[in-house]
C-alpha cells in the first residue's frame, strides 16, 4: 500500500516553469472558452477531461487551430470501445499541418530536421527544403497512380528521406508503413506481404557501430516477394548505383513543387504499425490521421511542452512507434533531431554527445540506456554542455529509482525528468510527463490528459494504491481503427477487450498511488506471481541489475502441472564476472531484502545474452512458452527476435527439466 504521508519529490518545477507551460496557458483558455475549471492546476484539467471527453477534444482542435477541409458535425458521435467515432463529417490531412511552420516563406531558413549520423556532426533540412522535398515527392507519387488508402512503404533507416517519403504519403492520402533496416527479410515481410504496399522506398546499406552493412540483397528479395509493387526507390546511402527497375531518390525529388495535401476523412488511415511479434505474425496496427493528430498535438504540445524554439531528440528506429511520435514534433513547430546509428558508438556516452551538438531541449532516450551509461561511470554533466536539456524522457520499459537519482545527479538537478509508458496500439502515452507537476522517484508524473486510466482487480474493481490491471475506461482518438485483414474485429477484440468487455486492457500492471502518479510494474501476462504475491518482473530486474556483475536478467514465473511453481532467473554476466556460490548468494539477499522472500528464485542460470523484440523488449512471455515445453515455431516467430540462436537453450532446458 501507498503510504498515506506524500513522499518528497526529486524535483518539483519553479512557480515561472509553471507559468509559461503550455498546459497552463491551455487551461486558462479553456476555462474561459470550454468551462474547464480555473483552479486546481493539473489534477482538476485532468478530471474534466475525462469528465467532459468531447468539450476537451473540442478544445483541443480549437487551441491547436486544427485545419478542418470540411467541417465535424460532431466530436464524439459514439463514445463504444471498440468503434468509437470521432469529428464525424470532418475531412482534414496530417502532412499540411506538420509542415505549416514553414508556409509562406515562414521560417524558411531555420531547419525542420537536424540529422546526425555517427560522426556526430548535425546537418540541417531548412523547413522550405522540407516542404519542397514533400510537395516534389508527392507530385511524384500521384503520377505514379498512389491514390488514398494505397499503402507506401519504407525499409529505411532514421534519415530525412524517411520523413520526406512518410509526409509524401500522407499528403497523398496514403498509408505509410516502414520497417528499420537492422530487419531481415523474412521479418519485413511478415510484415509488409499482410498490407501489400504499391511503393517501397529502399536504401543500399546502413552505417551502424562504424560498419558499413550492405542490405541490395535482402532489397532484392522484398522486391520478388511484394508482387504487389509498382514502384522502387532506390537512396544510395553507401553510394551504389539505383538497381535496374528502380528509380533514383534524387530524381523524384528534384522538382520546386509547393506541396498538395488531400482532404480525407478524420478517421482516414495515416500508417500500419506492427506489434512485436514474437508469438506469430505481427498484428497490423491501423491508426488515422486525425486521431494521430489530435493526440500527438496533446502529447507534443502539452504533456512534452514542444514549441517553434524546442530541439526535440528521440533515440528510435523506423521500426518502433517512438520514430512516428518523433516526427510528430513537426505538428508543434519544432526542430525535430533524426540520429541514425549505434546508440553507443564510439562510446556510451553518444547520445549525451549528440544531445550538446543539436542543443536537444527535450531529449529522450531508453531506460535501458539511462542504466547502462550509470553502469559504464558516464558523467554527463561534466563531459558535455547540456544546458539546452530541460528534460529527460525515457521509455521501453520502467525507468527503476536508480535511474532517476542518476539523472538528477549527474545530469542537472533542476532536471524534469518524464517516464512514460504507453504502446504502440495506440503511438502514445498513457501517463508520462507533466510540466508542471512534481518527480517522484520511481513514479510516472500522471495519467495523460482525457485518458481515464485505472488500476484494476480482476472483478473490475478500481484500486488506489494496490497493483491492478492497466485499463483505459473511455476511448482515445489514436486507439486503432482497425487491424488489418481482420474483417470482423475479432483480433481487434481478442487483443484488448476480452477481460474486461468494452474496457481497453493493456497488458500491464500499474499501481495508481494515492497523489495520483503511476507505477508500472511490467506486463501482466508474464506477471510473477508466488503464493499469491504478484509481482512485475521490472521489480526484480531494477533490484538484481543493481548489481556491478550482472549485465542483464531475464525472470520466468511458470505454472507447473502439480500445481508447483518454478521462478528461474537468467543471468548474462558482466565481463570478468563468474556465477558461483557468493554471486548466487549476492543475489538472492538482494531480492529478499529489497522486495521479497517470496521471489527469491528457484534457480540462477547463467547465459551468454538475454533475447530481446527487434525494438528491445526482452520476451518473457515466449521463454515462458518455450520452457512450458511449446516448439519454438509455435511459442514465437523467430524473425522478430534480435538473437534467434538464443532461443534453442531455453527450447533444450524444458526437455532436460521434462
Amino acid at each position: 500500500m501507498t503510504s498515506a504521508l506524500q513522499p518528497e519529490p526529486l524535483w518539483s518545477p519553479s512557480p515561472d516553469r509553471i507559468a509559461a507551460a503550455r498546459v497552463t496557458a491551455f487551461q486558462a483558455w479553456a476555462a474561459e472558452h470550454h468551462g474547464a475549471p480555473a483552479e486546481g492546476g493539473y489534477p482538476a484539467l485532468h478530471r474534466w477531461s475525462v469528465d467532459e471527453l468531447d468539450v476537451f477534444w473540442q478544445a483541443l482542435a480549437a487551441w491547436f487551430d486544427v485545419r478542418f477541409t470540411t467541417p465535424y458535425e460532431s466530436v464524439l458521435a459514439d463514445r463504444a470501445m471498440p468503434g468509437a467515432r470521432w469529428f464525424t463529417g470532418a475531412t482534414l490531412n496530417y502532412a499540411e499541418h506538420a509542415l505549416r511552420a514553414g508556409e509562406n516563406g515562414a521560417r524558411a531558413d531555420e531547419p525542420a530536421l537536424l540529422h546526425v549520423d555517427e560522426t556526430h556532426e548535425p546537418t540541417p533540412v531548412t523547413w522550405a527544403e522540407l516542404r519542397r522535398q514533400v510537395g516534389s515527392l508527392a507530385a511524384e507519387l500521384r503520377a505514379l497512380g498512389v491514390r488514398p488508402g494505397d499503402r507506401v512503404s519504407g525499409y529505411l533507416p532514421n534519415i530525412p528521406q524517411a520523413v520526406v517519403a512518410f509526409l509524401a504519403t500522407a499528403a497523398v492520402g496514403g498509408v505509410w508503413t516502414s520497417c528499420a533496416p537492422d530487419f531481415g527479410a523474412r521479418s519485413v515481410l511478415d510484415r509488409f506481404q499482410q498490407v501489400e504496399p504499391v511503393v517501397l522506398f529502399t536504401i543500399d546499406g546502413y552505417r551502424y557501430g562504424g560498419k558499413e552493412h550492405d542490405r541490395r540483397e535482402t532489397v532484392a528479395e522484398l522486391r520478388a516477394e511484394l508482387p504487389s509493387l509498382k514502384a522502387v526507390v532506390h537512396i544510395p546511402l553507401l553510394g551504389t548505383p539505383a538497381p535496374e527497375g528502380t528509380r533514383p531518390w534524387s530524381e523524384l525529388t528534384a522538382h520546386d513543387t509547393e506541396p498538395v495535401f488531400e482532404p480525407v476523412p478524420f478517421d482516414h488511415p495515416l500508417w500500419i504499425l506492427y506489434s512485436s511479434g514474437t508469438t506469430g505474425v505481427p498484428k497490423a496496427i491501423v491508426q488515422s490521421q486525425g486521431g494521430i493528430l489530435l493526440e500527438h498535438l496533446k502529447q507534443l504540445g502539452l504533456h512534452c511542452d514542444l514549441g517553434p524554439e524546442d530541439r526535440f531528440f528521440w533515440y528510435t528506429s523506423t521500426g518502433w512507434m517512438m520514430w512516428n511520435f518523433l516526427v510528430s514534433g513537426l505538428l508543434t513547430g519544432t526542430t525535430v533531431v533524426l540520429y541514425d546509428g549505434s546508440p553507443g558508438y564510439p562510446d556510451t556516452g553518444a547520445q549525451w554527445r549528440i544531445a550538446e551538438r543539436t542543443g536537444a531541449t527535450l531529449y529522450g532516450t531508453s531506460a535501458a540506456y539511462v542504466m547502462a551509461c550509470k553502469k559504464a561511470e558516464v558523467h554527463p554533466a561534466r563531459d558535455f554542455d547540456l544546458s539546452a536539456v530541460k528534460c529527460v524522457a525515457t521509455t521501453g520499459s520502467p525507468l527503476p529509482p536508480d535511474g532517476f537519482r542518476w539523472l538528477h545527479d549527474e545530469v542537472a538537478e533542476d532536471l524534469w525528468i518524464a517516464s512514460v509508458s504507453g504502446g504502440t496500439d495506440v503511438c502514445s502515452c498513457f501517463a508520462g510527463g507533466v510540466p508542471t507537476l512534481p518527480v517522484h522517484i520511481g513514479e510516472l508524473q500522471a495519467p495523460s490528459l482525457a485518458t481515464d486510466l485505472q488500476a484494476w482487480d480482476p472483478s473490475g474493481k478500481p484500486l488506489i494504491g494496490e497493483v491492478g490491471e492497466l485499463v483505459v475506461a473511455a476511448p482515445l482518438p489514436s486507439m486503432p481503427i482497425h487491424f488489418w485483414n481482420d474483417p470482423d474485429g475479432s483480433r481487434y477484440r481478442e487483443s484488448y477487450f476480452e477481460m474486461f468487455p468494452g474496457v481497453w486492457r493493456h497488458g500491464d500492471w500499474i499501481t495508481i498511488t494515492d497523489h495520483g502518479s503511476v507505477v508500472i510494474h511490467g506486463r501482466s501476462d508474464s506477471t510473477l506471481n508466488r503464493q499469491g504475491v504478484r509481482m512485475g518482473s521490472a521489480d526484480i530486474y531494477e533490484a538484481v541489475e543493481r548489481l556491478p556483475e550482472i549485465k542483464e536478467s531475464l525472470v520466468i514465473g511458470l505454472e507447473e502441472a502439480n500445481g508447483g511453481y518454478w521462478m528461474p532467473l537468467f543471468v548474462h554476466l558482466a565481463p570478468g564476472a563468474t556465477l558461483d556460490d557468493a554471486l548466487r548468494k549476492k543475489i538472492n539477499t538482494t531480492i529478499r531484502e529489497q522486495l521479497s522472500p517470496r521471489h527469491v528464485p528457484d534457480e540462477i542460470i547463467e547465459i551468454p545474452a538475454v533475447p530481446h523484440t527487434l525494438t528491445g523488449k526482452r520476451i518473457e512471455v515466449p521463454v515462458k512458452r518455450l520452457l512450458q515445453g511449446t516448439p519454438v515455431a509455435k511459442a514465437v516467430n523467430p524473425g522478430s527476435v534480435d538473437r534467434p540462436e538464443l532461443l534453442a537453450f531455453y527450447e533444450e532446458l524444458a526437455r532436460t527439466r521434462g
